[in-house]
C-alpha cells in the first residue's frame, strides 16, 4: 500500500470540509457562528517523525508516517470509540498494561492459528495512537506485517468484551473511519457533499446494473454505499444477498408497511421468524417489530400465520402475476422443473411496484414456489434482464429432477439410510381426486407440506377414535407426473410388510390403471432379508403382483416379461440392485417416475390413506406397539 501514490491532502481535505456534527453532538460554537471545527493539525516535519522513531526504536510504516506529513494528529470521532488519534510526539509503545498477551496466550491451544499467534503477542509490541478515546486503544502491530511492508492496526474497545477490530494498514484504518463518519451522519438532511453525491450516484447505477441482470457488476457498487450508510443500499443489497443464499434472513425497515412493497416484503421477513417458532416469544416479538415500522399488527399476525400454516399464496398483479399461478399449479403437484421453466420464461415481464425493489422476493414465501429457487436459480434470477431493462439472458439452470424412479434406490443421497417408501400411481388420475379413490372416510389434501415430515405428527391407531389397531393408514403426498399418472407416496417409510399387507392398488384403479410399489426399510439382519413389493391394477381387480424377499420370490397372475423378476433380476445381485432393476422397467414400460426435488426438498399436500393391512382373520395375530414418553417418577 506504501508508495501507490495515495492522495493524503485530498482525503483529509474532503473529510475536513465534508465536517457536520452528529445529531447527537453540539459543534464547538466558541468564537461564535464562523469558528469551524478542525480535525486535524499542521504536518510533522520529517525530523520530528524521525525523531519519534528513534524514541520506539522503529521506522514506522510508509502509510503512517505519509499520515503525520500531512497532518500530524487526527480527529476521528469515532462513536464510543477512539476520538482523537496524537501526533508522532504523542505516540508511543503500548507495553500492555492489562497484561492481554496472558489472557490471549492462555486460549490459543496446541495448534494456533498463524493470526492468533500474531493477536497474542500484539499487546506487547505495539504502537499505541491515540490520545482521547472511551477506554479504547488503536494499536499499530510491528510484528503483523503485510506483503507491502504495512502493520496491521487493532482497533481494541475494551468495554466491548470482544476481540479487536483489525486493518491491515493505517491507511485501510482511516478510510474505514471515514466510511464510519458518513454512516453516523447519514440521517441528516443537510448532509450533503460530494462523497455523499458520488455514492448515490452509484447505488442508482447498482440498481440499474441489478435490472439488467449485471448484478455482479451491482454487488461492489452496493458494498461500498452501504459501507458509506448511503439511503436505499441496505435494502438492495440485501436483496441481492437473499436470492443469491435464499433463507439467508434479511431486513428492509420502513418497507415492509408501504402498501406498494409489503405483498413482497411483509411475507419474506416472516419466514424467518417461522423457523423460530420453538421460541415462545419469537411471535410477539416480531409482531412488536412490524407494529414498530407500521404495519397494520392484525396484517402482520395473518401473514405470519398463513406462512407458517403453509397457505400463503405469492399473487402478485398483472402478466408475472398471472405466470406466477401457472407455474405455482404446476408445482403444487411436483412439476419442479416445469414451474422454473415457466417462471424463468415470464422473469423478463416482472415490473418492480417501486424503485426500491429489485427482484421479485415474494416468490421465495410461497411455501410451494418458494423452494424451487435454489441458490444456483437464485442466480440465474438475478442475471435475467427484467423491469423493462434489456440484456443477455442467462444460460439456463439444468433441471434438477432425474428422469425414472432409480434415484430411489440412492438411499445414501437421498433419504436417512434404513428407510423405506410406498408409492401408488393411477393412471389418468386428476390428484385432487386422489382423496375419494384411496383417502380414508374423510379424507381431504393438506395445504403443502414437507413430504418428509408429514407423518411425524399423525396419530397412531391408538390414539384415534374408531381406528383398530391393526389398521395401517400411512399419510402420502400427492402429487402428479408429466406422463398422465397421478402418484401418492410415503416417501420415508417405516413400516414393513406383514402377512396382513392388502395392496390398495385394486380400490385405486377405478379410474384407471393403478400401480404400487412398496420396499420395506433396511433390515439390520441377515435373517430378515427386505422385501420388496409391485402389484398392478386395473378396474377394481389386481392383474398381477410379486414381492421380493431375499432370494425368495412371491408371484401371482400373469406377470409381463418386461416386469417379471425371474427375468430382471439375477441370482448374484444386492438387494438395492435387484430394486434398481425393478425401478428402471416401471420406467421403461410405464413411463413411470417421482419427483425427487419435491419430494425431498420441496412442498406437496398430503393425505391420509385407507389402510393398507387387512382385518386378521380367524386364527390369525398381529402385534402393535408403541412408546410414550413421560415424566421420570423415581
Amino acid at each position: 500500500m506504501s508508495g501507490d501514490g495515495f492522495d493524503w491532502h485530498g482525503f483529509l481535505g474532503r473529510w475536513q470540509d465534508e465536517w457536520v456534527p452528529r445529531a447527537d453532538e453540539d459543534e464547538d460554537d466558541e468564537g461564535g457562528e464562523e469558528a469551524r471545527f478542525v480535525l486535524g493539525r499542521a504536518g510533522a516535519a520529517e525530523a520530528v517523525i524521525v525523531a519519534a522513531e528513534e524514541r520506539l526504536g522503529l521506522r514506522l510504516p510508509e502509510s503512517y508516517r505519509e499520515f503525520l506529513a500531512v497532518s500530524d494528529g487526527w480527529h476521528v470521532d469515532q462513536m464510543a470509540g477512539v476520538y482523537q488519534l496524537g501526533g508522532a510526539a504523542d505516540i508511543d509503545l503500548f507495553r500492555d498494561p492489562y497484561d492481554q498477551s496472558t489472557v490471549y496466550e492462555e486460549h490459543l491451544g496446541d495448534e494456533p492459528r498463524t493470526e492468533d499467534v500474531l493477536l497474542a503477542g500484539m499487546w506487547r509490541r505495539a504502537v499505541r495512537l491515540e490520545t482521547d478515546s472511551d477506554m479504547s486503544h488503536a494499536l499499530l502491530d510491528p510484528g503483523d506485517v503485510g506483503p507491502d511492508g504495512e502493520w496491521a492496526l487493532y482497533l481494541s474497545q475494551g468495554w466491548s468484551g470482544e476481540q479487536p477490530d483489525r486493518y491491515p494498514s493505517f491507511r485501510a484504518y482511516m478510510e474505514a473511519m471515514h466510511r464510519g463518519f458518513h454512516r453516523d451522519r447519514a440521517e441528516l438532511a443537510d448532509f450533503v457533499n460530494a462523497t455523499t453525491r458520488a455514492q448515490d450516484a452509484r447505488v442508482e447505477d447498482a440498481r440499474r446494473l441489478a435490472l439488467r441482470g449485471r448484478y455482479e457488476e451491482a454487488l461492489p457498487l452496493l458494498e461500498e454505499a452501504e459501507s458509506y450508510g448511503r439511503p436505499g443500499s441496505a435494502v438492495l443489497l440485501n436483496q441481492l444477498q437473499y436470492v443469491r443464499a435464499p433463507g439467508s434472513p434479511r431486513a428492509y425497515g420502513d418497507l415492509v408497511a408501504d402498501p406498494r412493497y409489503q405483498p413482497e416484503l411483509l411475507p419474506v421477513e416472516a419466514v424467518a421468524v417461522g423457523r423460530d417458532s420453538w421460541r415462545r416469544d419469537a411471535d410477539d416479538q416480531w409482531l412488536g417489530m412490524m407494529v414498530a415500522r407500521g404495519v397494520d399488527r392484525e396484517t402482520a399476525d395473518a401473514v405470519l400465520n398463513a406462512v407458517r400454516n403453509g397457505t400463503h399464496v405469492y399473487a402478485p398483479p398483472g402478466t408475472w402475476g398471472r405466470t406466477v399461478a401457472e407455474a405455482r399449479e404446476a408445482a403444487r403437484w411436483g412439476l419442479t422443473d416445469d414451474a422454473w421453466r415457466i417462471l424463468r420464461g415470464a422473469l423478463p415481464s416482472w415490473e418492480a411496484p417501486g424503485p426500491s425493489l429489485i427482484a421479485p422476493l415474494g416468490l421465495f414465501a410461497d411455501p410451494v414456489l418458494g423452494p424451487l429457487v435454489t441458490p444456483e436459480r437464485g442466480r440465474e434470477l438475478l442475471a435475467t434482464p427484467r423491469a423493462g431493462e434489456s440484456g443477455p439472458a442467462p444460460e439456463p439452470v439444468p433441471d434438477l429432477d432425474p428422469p425414472g424412479l432409480a434415484w430411489l434406490a440412492e438411499r445414501a443421497a437421498n433419504r436417512q439410510p434404513g428407510d423405506g417408501y410406498r408409492a401408488v400411481w393411477i393412471e389418468g388420475a386428476d390428484p385432487s381426486g386422489l382423496p375419494a379413490l384411496i383417502g380414508e372416510e374423510g379424507a381431504g389434501l393438506s395445504a403443502p407440506t414437507d413430504p418428509r415430515t408429514a407423518s411425524w405428527g399423525a396419530p397412531g391407531p391408538h390414539e384415534r377414535e374408531g381406528v383398530e389397531l391393526w389398521e395401517d393408514r400411512p399419510v402420502v403426498a400427492v402429487g402428479r407426473i408429466a406422463e398422465g399418472w397421478a402418484f401418492a407416496v410415503d416417501v420415508n417409510s417405516h413400516r414393513r410388510l406383514t402377512g396382513l399387507f392388502h395392496s390398495p392398488a385394486a380400490a385405486a384403479s377405478a379410474a384407471g390403471r393403478a400401480v404400487v410399489v412398496w420396499r420395506e426399510p433396511t433390515s439390520r439382519s441377515a435373517d430378515h432379508p427386505t422385501a420388496f413389493h409391485l402389484s398392478v391394477a386395473e378396474q377394481g381387480e389386481e392383474l398381477w403382483a410379486f414381492t421380493l424377499r431375499g432370494a425368495k420370490t412371491e408371484r401371482s397372475g400373469a406377470i409381463p416379461d418386461a416386469l417379471d423378476p425371474a427375468r430382471l433380476c439375477r441370482p448374484e445381485d444386492t438387494e438395492q440392485e435387484r430394486e434398481a432393476r425393478v425401478l428402471a422397467a416401471l420406467h421403461a414400460e410405464l413411463g413411470l417416475s417421482l419427483p425427487r426435488f419435491a419430494l425431498t426438498r420441496g412442498r406437496l399436500p398430503t393425505l391420509t390413506t385407507r389402510s393398507w393391512t387387512r382385518e386378521p382373520r380367524e386364527g390369525e395375530g398381529f402385534g402393535y406397539a408403541y412408546v410414550t414418553t413421560g415424566p421420570h417418577r423415581a
